[in-house]
């Protein structure tokens, strides 16, 4: 089910290999955006860069909440660059990406939350014939800031619960479960056009049957495509790997959020949010019936 050990098992290992990431690492820095492949440290930089793909992370590259998991600086931001969706589009040009995956950091600081801003990165992204996948923050349950950017029609609208409700005080102090639920059952029912998604890391001390209880939640508030996979400390500060979740129990959960009726459903070590999300797009874009007419 599990392994608790000081020790990274051997499926929990990964070399980071950089040697075809070079002509990704000259585009994204010379059009100057930033990107949560690097800040968050993420461990499928070396694969993903090599299949010149990248999530684009906007509105900074600092955010206001500091999450016991999460690597991506925390503090006082500057204001939203206007500049910033346009360097996205061009740095998705540029890379030939056919659906472009887009999060950014919370911005409690600002009125909206960033909701305008990722319209505007919808919008430019669209105009050059991209589908588009967000990853956004839960703008504090704002329900206007929420239907602003599904409104702005992006393919997929997704938002990550992260963990079992029992350790958001530990994990994800300025957040809440329910709000989180909230906002991926708001987008549904008012665009039911839109695939939502979520995402859940394993190992920080959840216990089995309250990942399934997640699942159960994530379906009922209609999200359709969901992700697991293991935690990983980005440093010593940040909350400790609790458990190595091993590829069989990883397999089960598969098992379970597919009866569960999700339409897609990746769970292993290094699954993470986007990993391979043109992939899954591809697939359930190209299908009629995975959530109804597309644009």
């Amino acid at each position: 089910m599990s392994v608790t050990t000081d020790r990274k098992p051997r499926w929990a290992k990964r070399r980071l290999e950089l040697g075809r990431t070079a002509a990704v690492h000259r585009i994204l820095h010379s059009t100057g955006v930033h990107t949560v492949c690097e800040e968050a440290r993420c461990p499928n930089l070396g694969e993903c860069w090599g299949r010149k793909t990248a999530t684009f992370m906007v509105l900074g590259d600092t955010c206001t909440r500091g999450c016991a998991f999460c690597a991506v600086a925390t503090g006082t931001p500057a204001p939203p660059d206007p500049e910033e969706p346009a360097r996205v589009a061009a740095a998705a040009a540029r890379l030939g990406l056919r659906h472009v995956v887009v999060t950014s950091v919370d911005r409690d600081d600002l009125d909206d939350g960033g909701a305008g801003h990722f319209v505007l990165v919808v919008e430019r992204l669209h105009g050059q014939g991209q589908t588009v996948e967000l990853l956004t923050p839960d703008f504090q349950g704002d329900g206007g800031a929420i239907d602003r950017v599904a409104a702005a029609g992006p393919e997929i609208f997704g938002h990550n619960v992260e963990t079992v409700e029992r350790l958001y005080p530990s994990m994800r102090p300025q957040a809440d479960y329910d709000q989180s639920l909230a906002v991926l059952a708001r987008v549904k029912q008012r665009f039911p056009r839109l695939l939502t998604k979520s995402g859940l890391m394993l190992g920080v001390g959840e216990r089995p049957e309250e990942v399934v209880e997640v699942l159960r939640d994530l379906r009922a508030a209609g999200c359709d495509i969901v992700t697991l996979g293991q935690y990983l400390a980005p440093s010593s500060h940040h909350h400790p790997v609790e458990a190595y979740i091993t590829p069989d129990q990883f397999d089960a959960y598969r098992a379970a959020a597919e009866e569960m009726g999700f339409l897609s459903v990746a769970a292993a070590p290094f699954v993470r949010s986007s990993y391979n999300a043109d992939r899954v797009w591809e697939r359930l874009g190209a299908s009629p019936g995975a959530s109804g007419e597309r644009r």
